[in-house]
């Protein structure tokens, strides 16, 4: 029996959709299978950021990899336009991460120290009430300053999310939409099948699993302990407003279209996607703070949806032990580490391996943890 694919990706998001991308366009004959509007889609209610500063501090290796990817943004976003003629809506320049007493500010101080002592390839710098007035006027009477870094940026993850899509059939990928991934097995001839419910089967020499929350399921049938949980985070969104921020922050992301973003929440909801009055409220406060003028903004929507979350916050890159050549691939932070998913990890799962992925994000820190 002869596999249909090289490589065959479960999970049509950011994750799973940018490893597609990277393999197909390598050469290598790629299926992937998606879920359809069913899966609980974390793109949906991405905030939109490519975030560097301070993540992955006491985490070398997690923090260099994050680096990485946003130091290849800018060619991964142009390489999606030039392929597809969508933009992505990249824009860099540096974010900001606002500070509302001194306290925070020292905080800050600490983490640009810690940032340079683990030997972050970064550039981050402290900007008091004055400065941060020249790039951000209008900011609340409360504002004491804010961090700024040189890799830090903002993007439209529905928009990314269809440029991969779209760049990852005009290279010959084959996207088959709504099957929902019952069961996946070696075999000896065929490299591995993936079942759904109502038997319909591909095979693949290579499978990568980066199917989000449902990845607990597959990859427990593969020998792979995952423990994933969701955690919701909840976004509003206003009319359209005249630009005043030309930097993404922690707390509000203005869109090319004029409309402002004001989040987001961390909440143990369950597998809830819903909205709540009293995290609106909360969020609308926050950002009225930093710029009083919101207030006479119009909110027009609201939404939930799920972040993927390990036990220890990192993302998971493994290979199923007892089944070489079967992947899994989850992360929280499906927007930041796109380019390097797309780039350079999706090229090397369909050769049978994981490139570049740091060793020691695999699934059996977790036991080591609890040992």
């Amino acid at each position: 029996m002869t596999p249909d694919s090289d490589l065959i990706v479960i999970g049509g998001g950011l994750i799973g959709s940018a490893l597609a991308w990277g393999a197909q366009r390598k050469g290598a004959r790629v299926t992937l299978l998606d879920e359809g509007d069913v899966a609980y889609r974390a793109s949906r209610g991405n905030f939109g950021l490519v975030w560097l500063q301070g993540k992955g501090l006491g985490h070398p290796d997690y923090m260099h990899w994050s680096i990485k990817a946003g130091q290849l943004w800018p060619e991964f976003s142009a390489t999606l336009y030039e392929e597809t003629g969508i933009d992505t809506g990249w824009r860099g320049g540096g974010g900001l991460h606002f500070c509302l007493s001194e306290k925070e500010m020292e905080a800050r101080r600490h983490l640009i120290a810690r940032s340079r002592e683990e030997g972050a390839a970064i550039r981050i710098e402290l900007l008091d009430r004055e400065a941060l007035s020249e790039i951000a006027p209008g900011i609340g009477p409360e504002v004491c300053g804010a961090s700024i870094s040189d890799l830090d940026g903002e993007v439209s993850p529905l928009l990314t999310l269809r440029a991969l899509q779209n760049g990852f059939r005009k290279h010959g990928g084959r996207i088959v939409v709504d099957f929902t991934a019952e069961q996946v097995r070696r075999n000896r001839d065929a490299g591995f099948i993936v079942k759904s419910a109502d038997g319909t089967e591909f095979s693949g020499r290579h499978l990568a699993i980066a199917a989000g929350l449902g990845a607990n399921r597959l990859a427990a049938q593969l020998g792979l302990e995952l423990g994933l949980r969701p955690e919701r985070g909840q976004i509003v969104v206003t009319d359209r407003i005249a630009p005043f921020l030309r930097h993404p922050t922690n707390m509000i992301r203005q869109t090319r279209e004029g409309t402002v973003l004001l989040g987001s929440s961390h909440e143990d909801a369950g597998f809830s996607t819903g909205t709540d009055m009293e995290t609106v409220s909360g969020l609308c406060r926050a950002g009225t703070r930093l710029f009083p003028a919101l207030r006479a903004a119009r909110l027009v929507r609201a939404w939930g949806a799920l972040r993927i979350m390990s036990a220890d916050g990192l993302p998971i890159y493994d290979e199923a032990p007892d089944a070489p050549g079967a992947f899994v691939v989850t992360c929280h932070s499906g927007v930041t580490l796109a380019s390097l998913h797309g780039l350079e990890l999706g090229p090397a799962l369909a050769e049978g391996h994981l490139g570049p992925a740091p060793r020691s994000m695999r699934s059996k820190r977790f036991a080591l943890q609890t040992a």
